[in-house]
């Protein structure tokens, strides 16, 4: 994708280093960022520098690969990259297809790169076939952002969107908030703005509403992580949302590449959750009236929080999930 015209992917090796995008400093800033070791690698992830199942998959294979060239210990360096967020299984497929590579580092780093170009492959693909299932629609919605910050390119979600209005479809977009770090509110519609689609922001809670009242065709978000029945790990209020989506008569739509899908884990019952810090729901972050970014409290002086990052939504739930080989039932995923 491109932004001010220049063309970017979330992340790409150059020069022995690590470049990405710091997703954290959007929307207000564009900040192009480097991790010159593996650590580094691995704190921008655990940082959500860098975020989405396939681009982190992405950064954790050159980050292998850099600290196989670096001369450290192949199993420690992937143990650390692998651990460093436990819901998203692009994470450990992209490494396995990185030390099926190993010791040499110049293979290593050819596995990175190929990993790379699959997902971009993948999420095109992704476009390809979810467009017409976007183009029947006048409004979708869709939640979290599954867009090509967090897929290398194109994205998962928000790919069928950017391929049906390339292709001449008139259709607009409600961005669901997503508390509480607001990916939706802070780098969807800032990526939807830059490839001009109509959109609007609306709180979470919102949402249901919308669906309720028929102002919203089709709901599709991405993955974390797809267990072999179907079910589905995503971003908090996920599930929720398949819930009123389902009472609305609306479809509900996944979008994922198939590096998304974990075979090993059998249902959604068996996906490990993150549960991140209670700072990001007490908290919130943004600019004031004079270009100041200030960080504020919400909640009031020692009242605890709970933050699981993640929901699973049963595949019954699902209408489709569509993937780079095509669109297909959660079911037929058992």
């Amino acid at each position: 994708m491109k932004v001010a015209g220049r063309w970017y992917r979330a992340v790409w090796w150059e020069d022995g280093q690590i470049g990405y995008i710091d997703q954290r400093k959007l929307p207000h800033r564009f900040e192009v960022a480097t991790a010159r070791s593996r650590a580094e690698a691995v704190a921008a992830i655990k940082d959500m520098a860098v975020r989405g199942a396939p681009t982190i998959g992405v950064m954790a294979a050159y980050g292998l690969a850099m600290a196989t060239a670096a001369g450290e210990d192949l199993r420690a360096a992937h143990d650390a990259l692998l651990g460093s967020r436990p819901t998203a299984v692009n994470l450990k497929h992209a490494l396995a297809a990185v030390m099926a590579a190993a010791p040499e580092p110049a293979r290593m780093l050819d596995a990175a790169r190929a990993h790379d170009e699959r997902e971009v492959a993948a999420a095109e693909a992704i476009g390809a076939h979810g467009a017409g299932l976007m183009a029947r629609h006048d409004r979708v919605l869709t939640h979290c952002n599954a867009g090509w910050l967090a897929a290398q390119d194109w994205g998962t979600a928000l790919s069928p969107i950017y391929r049906a209005i390339r292709d001449g479809a008139r259709l607009s977009v409600y961005v669901d908030e997503t508390r509480p770090r607001l990916q939706g509110t802070r780098i969807t519609a800032w990526e939807l703005k830059q490839e001009g689609v109509e959109h609007a922001i609306v709180a979470d809670g919102a949402a249901a509403s919308l669906l309720r009242a028929g102002k919203v065709g089709a709901v599709i978000v991405g993955a974390d992580r797809v267990a072999a029945n179907g079910d589905v790990a995503n971003k908090i209020g996920t599930y929720s949302l398949a819930l009123a989506a389902r009472a609305a008569g609306v479809p509900f739509y996944v979008a994922a590449p198939l590096s998304t899908v974990d075979p090993g884990t059998p249902t959604g019952d068996a996906i490990p959750i993150e549960e991140r810090g209670p700072d990001e729901v007490v908290y919130a972050e943004g600019l004031d009236d004079s270009g100041k970014t200030r960080r504020v409290r919400l909640a009031p002086e020692g009242s605890p929080a709970v933050n699981p990052a993640f929901d699973v939504t049963p595949a019954d739930l699902v209408t489709a999930i569509i993937t780079e080989r095509g669109v297909q039932s959660p079911l037929r995923m058992r």
